[in-house]
């Protein structure tokens, strides 16, 4: 299976002022991009070892593995986040689950900036199955610090790319912009589907 990046859901200026048509450009034709090339490539290589039984490499082409599809997805999910339209609080199962599992929608967005502030890549709502609550998680990287079986409900990437040209070293501000263009459609979904398998 060879994976494709996806064009992003609304134009590369929709997101304007907050977050600007350059930024959009490089961070999805780039630096997405890039993480779909290294999947397809680790998968490669994954393959030709075991065609030829020869797994010198193949550590490392796990890792790669792990790293890129994180990327991948994360990204995926990121850019489904955020529309034109967005900028509301969550409504419906959702915001009342966040007011179940956080005390309320305000709890719930100071512990999810606290942790946008101390990642070093991810802040990710995440809907935990071996517990059934929602959590927020820091994520380093793609995939360091992510807990098994939780499920990604809302992603948002601070990594230094995804904001820099913008705002410079305010990566606060760059969150306070980011929930101007939240769109909860996709998240409430996800939550949905997580609600369906695990309760």
């Amino acid at each position: 299976m060879s994976y494709e990046l996806d064009p992003l859901p609304y134009e590369y200026d929709a997101l304007e002022p907050h977050i600007s048509e350059q930024v959009l450009t490089w961070h999805h034709d780039t630096h997405h991009q890039g993480y779909v090339n290294g999947w397809n490539s680790a998968e490669e290589t994954l393959e030709e070892n075991r065609e030829n039984h020869d797994f010198g490499s193949s550590a490392g082409a796990i890792r790669d593995v792990t790293h890129n599809s994180s990327g991948h997805i994360l990204h995926d999910l990121f850019w489904q986040n955020m529309s034109p339209e967005g900028g509301d609080e969550p409504s419906g199962d959702l915001a009342d689950r966040i007011a179940e599992d956080f005390g309320s929608y305000e709890a719930w967005k100071g512990e999810f900036e606290a942790a946008a502030g101390n990642a070093s890549g991810w802040a990710l709502l995440v809907y935990d199955s071996f517990s059934n609550q929602l959590r927020n998680v820091v994520v380093d990287k793609h995939d360091q610090g992510a807990i098994w079986g939780g499920h990604p409900i809302l992603a948002l990437d601070v990594w230094e790319h995804s904001y820099y040209y913008d705002y410079g070293p305010a990566r606060g501000d760059f969150v306070d912009a980011f929930f101007n263009v939240v769109d909860w459609e996709e998240p409430s979904a996800r939550y949905e589907q997580a609600v369906e398998l695990f309760e």
